[in-house]
């Protein structure tokens, strides 16, 4: 597949992110799941690596990089414009463009929407979306050419180059991979959160929805309707309908070019007053978000369209914007109120308005003012950064503005209508956003409010049971040490070894093994010092073979396997593959070297042979239990349950419950299947049976017990009763940090339990 120009969405899955993107692996693993997805032929990045090889392209891209200042908004502009002329007129590889065309006319040619899908795209850990372009309503295969063409060359946007920088990553080390898919005409379209964007709700699903094509909702351009929706009882919470006067569509005398494919139409009278998507469609729509929540084990951006009465999904990601929300506790507020629209991210913020109309106007937002605009782009991400607040005329919940906001950490309220025409430059005021469901509000002048943690009271609580978080992104170690836990209860590899990009086999097979050691160390080094000196558990690599097979080198050394899940990994490889074993044990042996706070945890242990022999190399290598150095095995296989104390008796400082694969595995549910999400529940009597079982145990054997998958996440319930159980701690992801510590707090001061 890798030696293909292209490929097909069929063909994929989430593991094939290196060759189809984000965008790319995330359609073609939902299309395995019967989800309605159109067709579509993906570009590979391997091909636009390949175009990256024409005499003098690279150099000439570096050279433009290495004098650029990214927060000089002037000097970004042009560096990008010289870049993006430089790629859209070198000419493409024959082989690349004979390619494209077959596929086209296998595709069955007419209109098509031409994607960006950036390799670093939609990782949990990165939100790389909508920082490149898409095309919609293409048509003709010199035009689908050359939309490829420059979907490659969007990926030196100013706002995509910012981004990078700004998150670490090599500008010319990831790549980029263009799905071709068949043009939907929607009807209707928008974009539907499996948890509500704006407090964090994980029991709500926020639909919003426009009439017309969908970009017009994630640019902001129309604000939409919006429905919350229960996700157990599917039952519709709250609506809020909004008059809509025109809508994004086809343009009827475009001829395939991607200048003017689409124009903008109005609504009749009637249109505009009615709900854009009736009920039953509302409870349909939500429960295709749930059963791509569940595969995905947690919670998704989807964007979705509506042609002739089905329901098509165009993209789903994480959401990575989904922070612990901070209610404010606003008390009456004497000052005049100006406007008020959707509140979009909590906070409270002031400072002197500057209303930006165009891009080119960003550098006269200054640290610390208002910035208000009638809606924002991605281009606007390096403004917003300074920003004290946001303010837009247009979007919803789910816009542009709304989503970078969250992710900024910025106080934002949308579709406010007139606040480009209400206020004022450098008129000073203050903008509050509370978690209540009320409008976000722009006072005038500097307001004082109490900012009062109300839902989530984050530092201030202590608790007897420890609080971790789960990591795998290095550039998130400092931001997330600073937070109030108490050390990394589940450090994954996978990331780490999926930047380095190539099989650790492959590399030890030609010399470079060393080179392997040397980049793990180096990500594993950031969390250890980031967290010292709270313990920082590593779980020693997990990659399943299909995953694996992605990365270079790795079809050579890595069968197919039917089912992967259940396939050769974990501890099994270690044992067959103990060279490679030993990278890991020398990278772990590095960072201890400085840092003691790096303990290691075994994951997918088979049997009580497979513990003792891994246990085994490890000592051979150094590595012993000590004052300093513990073990831990992940409890993810029913035979970890029933024979738990054998497995202790091996020599073991600690375990910590999958709760993922042990859900799995006890209730014989593939968790990828959607046919069988409703069954996948860690709340199952039988999964609650093996939990409180496996405390028992490690309790009355005196080594730790922990949970780190993702069910108290998910459960705040479930969190209560681990700690009725007395575990010793429990690992969740950031986004949980807080809220887990108030579950415990609550739970602890009703059993009487007082932390020192």
């Amino acid at each position: 597949m890798r030696e293909n120009p292209v490929v097909w969405l069929e063909d994929v899955s989430k593991g094939d992110i290196s060759l189809v993107g984000g965008k790319g692996a995330n359609l073609g693993e939902i299309t395995k799941l019967g989800i309605p997805v159109p067709p579509a032929f993906i570009v590979t990045s391997h091909s636009y690596l390949h175009f990256l090889e024409r005499p003098g392209l690279i150099q000439k891209i570096r050279r433009t990089l290495e004098t650029l200042d990214i927060n000089q908004n002037t000097q970004l502009q042009e560096a990008s414009s010289q870049i993006k002329e430089s790629i859209i007129s070198a000419p493409m590889p024959s082989s690349i463009d004979e390619a494209i065309r077959k596929a086209y006319h296998r595709l069955g040619r007419g209109l098509v929407a031409v994607r960006s899908s950036a390799t670093a795209e939609d990782l949990p850990e990165a939100s790389f979306a909508g920082q490149q372009r898409t095309f919609l309503n293409i048509e003709g295969e010199d035009r689908v050419v050359a939309a490829v063409q420059e979907c490659w060359a969007s990926l030196f946007e100013p706002r995509a180059i910012f981004y990078r920088v700004q998150h670490g990553f090599d500008d010319l080390k990831v790549g980029i991979a263009v799905p071709v898919q068949r043009m939907v005409q929607a009807e209707i379209s928008g974009v539907l959160f499996t948890a509500e964007p704006v407090s964090g709700n994980r029991e709500q699903i926020c639909i919003e929805a426009i009439y017309g094509l969908g970009e017009a909702v994630v640019s902001g351009e129309v604000t939409p309707d919006r429905y919350i929706v229960d996700k157990r009882e599917l039952t519709i919470l709250h609506k809020m309908v909004v008059k809509q006067e025109q809508k994004l569509v086809k343009n009827p005398q475009a001829d395939g070019s991607t200048r003017e494919c689409n124009v903008w139409v109005a609504l009749s009278s009637r249109e505009q007053k009615k709900q854009t998507l009736p009920d039953e469609e509302i409870i349909a729509l939500a429960r295709i978000g749930k059963k791509i929540e569940r595969h995905y084990g947690s919670p998704q951006d989807i964007e979705w369209a509506r042609e002739n009465d089905k329901f098509y999904i165009v993209q789903t990601r994480p959401i990575t914007t989904l922070k612990e929300a901070v209610d404010v506790e606003e008390e009456e507020v004497k000052a005049p109120l100006l406007l008020s629209g959707s509140a979009a991210t909590p906070g409270v913020g002031s400072g002197p308005v500057t209303i930006v109309r165009n891009i080119s106007e960003m550098d006269r937002i200054k640290e610390g003012n208002v910035l208000v605009a009638e809606m924002t782009s991605p281009d606007f991400v390096p403004a917003m950064k300074r920003a004290a607040a946001i303010v837009t005329d247009k979007g919803g919940v789910t816009s542009h503005a709304a989503i970078v906001s969250r992710e900024l950490g910025k106080p934002c309220v949308v579709g406010t209508e007139v606040a480009t025409q209400t206020l004022e430059d450098g008129q000073l005021v203050t903008v509050v956003v509370k978690l209540d469901g009320s409008p976000g509000r722009v006072y005038e002048g500097r307001v004082a409010v109490d900012k009062e943690e109300a839902e989530f009271l984050g530092e201030d609580v202590r608790t007897l049971t420890k609080v971790l978080v789960n990591l795998a992104d290095p550039d998130l170690a400092e931001e997330m040490a600073s937070r109030d836990v108490d050390g990394v209860g589940l450090l994954r590899a996978e990331f780490i070894v999926a930047h380095i990009g190539e099989h650790p086999r492959y590399m030890l097979d030609h010399g470079r093994g060393a080179e392997f050691v040397e980049k793990l160390t180096e990500g594993i080094t950031k969390f250890a010092r980031a967290f010292h000196p709270r313990p920082v558990v590593y779980r020693t690599n997990d990659f399943k073979t299909n995953e694996y097979r992605n990365l270079k080198g790795g079809e050579a050394y890595e069968e197919v396997e039917e089912n992967p899940m259940l396939g050769y990994r974990g501890c099994s490889r270690y044992i067959n593959d103990r060279d490679v074993f030993k990278l890991e044990i020398e990278t772990i042996k590095r960072v201890r070297e400085r840092y003691k706070n790096l303990w290691v945890m075994l994951p997918f242990v088979r049997t009580v042979g497979e513990l003792a022999q891994a246990k085994e190399i490890l000592q051979e290598e150094g590595l012993r239990s000590s004052q300093d150095f513990k073990l831990w095995m992940m409890v993810e296989v029913p035979s970890n349950v029933i024979l738990l104390d054998d497995f202790i008796d091996v020599g073991l400082d600690g375990i910590s419950i999958g709760s993922n694969d042990l859900t799995q595995l006890t209730l014989g549910v593939d968790r990828d299947n959607s046919r069988l999400a409703e069954l996948f529940d860690e709340r199952n009597d039988a999964v609650l049976w093996s939990l409180e079982r496996v405390i028992s145990i490690a309790k009355r054997r005196g080594i730790t017990y922990s949970i780190c998958g993702q069910a108290p996440s998910f459960y705040p319930e479930l969190t209560a009763k681990l700690v009725e159980w007395g575990v010793t701690s429990v690992s969740v992801s950031p986004d949980m940090i807080n809220r887990t510590r108030q579950i415990m707090a609550e739970v602890e001061r009703r059993l009487g339990k007082v932390p020192i």
